[in-house]
């Protein structure tokens, strides 16, 4: 296992971050019925995963249903006792119960969010405490304000963003350095060769404040595992024979010449194709840890190998070229007059 800086802050994490969007088993008014792990599978995941060396796990208030991810996973740190082995990210700011304030980033509601996560994570502290979608509703400033005495008190170690618009990411940055409060050390953002659209702004963003990305939907749920081939059905018991409005959005031209690279690469390799793709991002400028999720215990041994598999410029090149996308006014513009943007 390879180890990196967590964005501009001195702790170190695996180069692979444990997912844990489907752990437990949800009931029928989640999202996530029918394609979770049931808890024995997830503690073994956890255990094997940390075995492994992925020190970094990420989860969040909202994954499964009722907190039901974070409680499995404090049930597991009350279980083993390893809770200081691992860094452990949450994400904060969907809807979470009743009332008014059920949603949003304000001072009100993240106290009320991160008393309940310490209590279902049967933990002192979060290490990584993260929006998980910028709220326009709530002042930046109440926000990192917050944020910063949650740190002061011990509650978290450190603070991230998920989807954030690359603009209000400057600005709360910014922000962060006028009212003197700790800054984002971490953006987690959907990022894969089937979606490489942070690279336009946030990838420049990253790298000019040293914000670590946390690419989340690596595999681009599922379609770059290789067990999916144009014009077929996805294969009976797999997440996008489940979700098949998903599955046909996947379904262009453009997705199946991704494919088919990922396959010559992997081919070329020896690798399994989801290991190349996470391999291909972890040679992405800015990245500092790849967030890959595992149902089973073969799906976390299969993508294990990501970690230390080195790709030769020949075959990033060769990815970047079949996963190219149009930059969009104005960033074609300026690479026309000037090479790059």
């Amino acid at each position: 296992m390879q180890y990196r800086q967590l964005g501009h802050s001195g702790v170190k994490v695996s180069t692979l971050c444990l997912g844990t969007m489907t752990f437990g088993e949800a009931d029928e008014n989640s999202f996530m019925h029918g394609v979770g792990a049931d808890e024995d599978t997830s503690q073994a995941i956890m255990s094997r995963a940390l075995d492994a060396g992925v020190n970094f796990w990420d989860t969040a208030d909202v994954y499964g249903q009722d907190g039901l991810s974070e409680r499995v996973i404090g049930r597991w740190f009350q279980a083993t006792g390893r809770r200081d082995e691992v860094v452990l990210a949450t994400k904060f700011r969907f809807t979470m119960g009743e009332g008014p304030n059920r949603s949003g980033a304000s001072r009100y509601r993240i106290r009320r969010c991160v008393e309940d996560s310490l209590r279902r994570l049967g933990t002192d502290r979060i290490d990584l405490y993260q929006i998980h979608l910028q709220d326009l509703d709530t002042p930046e400033e109440e926000l990192l304000r917050t944020l910063e005495d949650l740190v002061r008190e011990g509650k978290v170690l450190y603070v991230g963003c998920s989807n954030y618009a690359a603009w209000n990411l400057v600005r709360s940055l910014e922000t962060a350095d006028r009212i003197g409060t700790g800054r984002f050390v971490t953006m987690q953002m959907q990022y894969s060769l089937a979606e490489r659209g942070i690279e336009r702004e946030h990838v420049p963003v990253a790298r000019e404040y040293g914000v670590g990305i946390l690419p989340w939907s690596p595999l681009a749920g599922g379609l770059l595992t290789g067990k999916y081939r144009e014009g077929q059905s996805a294969p009976d018991g797999s997440r996008m024979a489940a979700w098949k409005d998903r599955y046909d959005r996947f379904d262009t031209p453009a997705n199946w010449r991704i494919v088919e690279a990922l396959l010559q690469v992997a081919a070329e390799t020896g690798a399994e194709p989801s290991q190349v793709a996470l391999a291909w991002l972890l040679h992405k400028p800015g990245v500092t840890s790849v967030i890959f999720g595992a149902r089973t215990l073969a799906q976390l041994e299969s993508n294990l190998p990501a970690a230390d598999l080195a790709l030769t410029e020949a075959q990033v090149a060769h990815l970047d070229a079949e996963s190219a996308f149009a930059p969009g006014y104005p960033y074609d513009f300026i690479g026309r007059i000037q090479g790059r943007w």
